[in-house]
C-alpha cells in the first residue's frame, strides 16, 4: 500500500487551527525526540531539535550520528513534541502532545558556517495526531490528520 505524503504547507492550508496548535505544542519545548529504525529494523530514539520553516519541518542530525545513518537508510520516522504530566489541580489545563510521522529526506550538508555543522532533513508527513484531556479534564481526546483523510476526532472515556 502507497501512503500519500504531503509538506507540513499543506497540512496549515487544509487545517490551519489544528496545525497551529501542532506547532504551539512542539514549539513549547527546544527539545523533541524522534523515532527512526536501526538496521535491523528495532527502534532507535534521539533528541533532535526541529522546526517549521517555510511551510516546511524540518531536522538536522550531526555529523556520523546513528540517527542521521538510519534516516538514509530507512527514511521512516515518528517525532514526539515534549510533553509535561497535567496539573494535579486542574488536568484539563494540560496542553496536550503532538506526534507527526512520515518520511525524511536528505535535504542539505549544513556546513557549521550559520548553524551547526551536520544534515538537514525535510520530512513529508503522512500522519499528525494530537493527544489532550476534553475541556472538563473527564476524557482523552485524540485528534489525527491524514492526507486525503482530512481531520478526525475521536474522544475516549
Amino acid at each position: 500500500m502507497l501512503l500519500r505524503m504531503v509538506s507540513w504547507n499543506e497540512v496549515e492550508k487544509s487545517e490551519p487551527e489544528f496545525a497551529a496548535k501542532v506547532r504551539r505544542l512542539f514549539d513549547a519545548h527546544k527539545h523533541k525526540t524522534i523515532a527512526t529504525l536501526r538496521a535491523d529494523g528495532a527502534p532507535r530514539i534521539s533528541g533532535i531539535e526541529a522546526q517549521f520553516t517555510d511551510g516546511e519541518l524540518t531536522f538536522g542530525s550531526m555529523p556520523h550520528a546513528r540517527k542521521g545513518a538510519d534516516l538514509h537508510r530507512d527514511p521512516r520516522f515518528a517525532l514526539h513534541s515534549a510533553t509535561s504530566d497535567p496539573p494535579d489541580d486542574d488536568s484539563s489545563a494540560w496542553p496536550g502532545e503532538a506526534k507527526i510521522a512520515g518520511r525524511a529526506y536528505f535535504a542539505e550538508v549544513l556546513d557549521g558556517s550559520d548553524e551547526p555543522e551536520g544534515e538537514l532533513f525535510r520530512a513529508d508527513v503522512h500522519e499528525v495526531v494530537v493527544t489532550a484531556l476534553n475541556t472538563e479534564g473527564t476524557a482523552l481526546v485524540v485528534e489525527s490528520w491524514h492526507p486525503g483523510r482530512g481531520l478526525r476526532r475521536v474522544e475516549r472515556t
